[in-house]
């Protein structure tokens, strides 16, 4: 495996699509290009949900009836008797998902790469996100073993020949994203923890559109993104489906997923703003990524460049499809529109 396959790896799925492994420096689109659309089945849950009296708060106590069947990404039906005791994750984005609803203590493994929040660093370690340690999945006799976009479907159904339990998620849009917690506060018994989650989430969600709501069109800005060096993303991901929500235009949006630039066809689409992942060092030369896109050949002359419109965000908020999603929302569209959103 090269230098760039497994910087890419780790950043996308903490991007989760690889990079939001930011564990370690990189250039290469591997994790990201990985994914294929499987929708929202995932979220197509076949069990029933109850209502069961009051809260404190008169609030909707939800509990979750069992047996419950739910399908993952792939297709595969799951039915859970009760809620699992004993859970594991190799998706940095569904590690944090799983720790938002509560779900410290049924947690007996996560991957390498999982550093949040921060109990995720003491929980017995897994592997890879790509391809997680088989015989450490074996050993942890977990109910579920859940993982996200940046595992292959063939290594999934690898995992499941030999008895792992794994369901798999591959979020392309935030309502995607929103929907996975849902799901995985019903499979865990965890709703009503699940709806503070995307209660806020969809809060922050109003919060960007409400602000460029009034933007024509000729007024929004032209938008480039640098996850990794040299590594952008076009339609078809959830990261576009930002940019369009904080009412920029993606000038990449002419290609499909994750894919390498040309930094000739940058030039000519002339950006007015540069989103780049800011604690990001690229593995060969070193060289953080702002350095690198800041001295290209002739990226002087790009109107983002020459405004100082070349904003940092962080690396992992901006690319983990988990509940902090939208926290990196937020930062893109003050970067991008710093005088609407506040």
């Amino acid at each position: 495996m090269t230098n760039s396959f497994k910087r890419i790896a780790a950043w996308m799925l903490a991007f989760t699509l690889a990079f939001a492994l930011s564990a370690c420096g990189s250039n290469g689109p591997q994790a990201a290009a990985d994914e294929t659309n499987a929708g929202l089945e995932q979220g197509q849950a076949q069990g029933q949900e109850q209502t069961d009296g009051k809260t404190e708060s008169g609030q909707a106590d939800l509990k979750t009836q069992y047996p419950l069947t739910v399908k993952d990404a792939t297709g595969h039906e799951f039915t859970f008797d009760k809620a699992p005791e004993k859970i594991v994750s190799v998706s940095p984005a569904e590690t944090e998902s799983l720790f938002a609803l509560g779900l410290d203590e049924q947690i007996v493994g996560v991957s390498d790469y999982d550093d949040y929040p921060e109990a995720a660093l003491s929980k017995p370690k897994m592997g890879g996100i790509t391809k997680p340690n088989e015989e450490s999945l074996i050993a942890a006799q977990a109910d579920i073993v859940f993982t996200g976009i940046s595992m292959k479907a063939d290594t999934v159904e690898k995992l499941r020949s030999l008895g792992i339990n794994i369901f798999k998620v591959e979020p392309k849009t935030l309502d995607d994203v929103i929907a996975n917690i849902e799901l995985y506060g019903q499979i865990t018994d965890r709703q009503e923890q699940a709806k503070q989650v995307t209660d806020r989430m969809k809060a922050d969600r109003d919060r960007v559109v409400e602000a460029v709501k009034d933007l024509k069109p000729e007024e929004k800005k032209k938008v480039y993104v640098e996850f990794s060096p040299g590594y952008t993303v076009g339609k078809g991901e959830f990261m576009d489906e930002l940019i369009t929500i904080s009412g920029g235009v993606n000038v990449a949006s002419d290609i499909t997923g994750w894919s390498k630039i040309s930094e000739e066809n940058i030039i000519q689409a002339d950006p007015d703003v540069i989103l780049y992942a800011k604690e990001l060092v690229d593995f060969d030369t070193k060289k953080p990524l702002e350095e690198i896109i800041r001295g290209r050949s002739g990226w002087d002359k790009i109107t983002a460049i020459k405004e100082n419109r070349v904003v940092g965000l962080d690396d992992n908020t901006l690319s983990r499809p988990g509940p902090r999603l939208t926290e990196g929302l937020l930062e893109m569209a003050k970067g991008i529109y710093p005088d609407l959103v506040k």
